[in-house]
């Protein structure tokens, strides 16, 4: 057998191989997105049939239908409180601002407390006290404080964002391989420079993990703080609709929120693909 064919044999073979194993993953990404859409129209499906046959009691499960109804009627005449994208926007601009804010504070104070000891000493007990009270009950202190604007919806989205991603960050901070640490100083790093190029980069990975649930945390807080009072916000078309029986309202408001929910974790989740690119595929992710 000539030189050449020998060589090309195993090359063909390792690239047959390699084609099958992307064929495979395709084709299992697309039996999943097959079995979600066929779980979810099911769902939509008995849910419809079972409030047209009155198996449920369809004033107060409502029913897709109507709920999609109820959709299309506030996207092309508007809300009692105006258009349906302003509410939109009065609860993201919220939920990202409180959102900006508590990521912020939780990575600076989880990275500060969990590289110096004497702080995380003082401080800790603070923050596990604070860590331990129903924080939603905060949002009527803050509506007096802060009044019906965005500013108490705003800090009811800080409170509920900051522990999560500063319990990461502290422990991200913590988790930091010693040798990585002993090496840079070794090479002579001063204490900024071990803290800027060793131990945040050591601990993105455990801070992009919070920042996955923070976000719906900060829909959580503007939500809540828009249902106790406000004057705009997908929160005030909940309470609206509860007020006025619609249980079609709320779950239209509900839709809408999961959709905001759900676009920004992919989001998200695209911004970690690219920062994290280096990084081997999970070995249970069929990848």
């Amino acid at each position: 057998m000539p030189l050449d064919t020998a060589v090309a044999a195993p090359a063909a073979a390792t690239s047959s191989r390699t084609e099958a194993r992307e064929r495979a993953a395709r084709n299992r990404k697309f039996g999943v997105y097959g079995a979600r859409a066929a779980v979810l129209a099911a769902f939509l499906g008995l849910w419809e049939l079972g409030a047209r046959t009155e198996v449920i009691d369809p004033f107060n499960f409502s029913q897709p239908s109507r709920i999609w109804d109820q959709i299309w009627q506030w996207t092309t005449h508007g809300t009692a409180q105006g258009s349906l994208g302003e509410q939109i926007g009065y609860t993201l601009y919220e939920a990202l601002t409180g959102w900006v804010i508590g990521v912020t504070a939780g990575v600076l104070l989880g990275i500060a407390l969990g590289r110096i000891r004497f702080l995380a000493d003082v401080f800790g007990p603070y923050i596990k006290v604070l860590n331990a009270i129903p924080r939603i009950v905060l949002a009527p202190i803050f509506l007096i404080w802060f009044g019906l604007g965005p500013a108490s919806k705003v800090a009811s989205a800080v409170v509920l964002v900051f522990f999560p991603v500063f319990f990461n960050a502290f422990q991200g901070a913590r988790e930091v391989d010693r040798n990585l640490v002993a090496n840079a100083r070794i090479l002579g790093a001063d204490n900024r420079k071990v803290t800027l190029q060793v131990v945040i980069p050591a601990a993105t990975t455990w801070i992009f993990t919070s920042l996955h649930v923070s976000f719906g945390f900060a829909l959580i807080g503007a939500i809540v703080g828009e249902y106790i009072g406000a004057t705009k916000g997908l929160g005030l078309l909940v309470a609206a609709a509860q007020g006025t029986f619609n249980a079609a309202g709320v779950y239209a408001a509900m839709t809408i929120l999961a959709v905001v929910a759900l676009l920004t974790e992919g989001l998200l989740t695209l911004a970690e693909k690219r920062l994290f690119r280096w990084k081997p595929a999970d070995a249970g992710d069929g990848r």
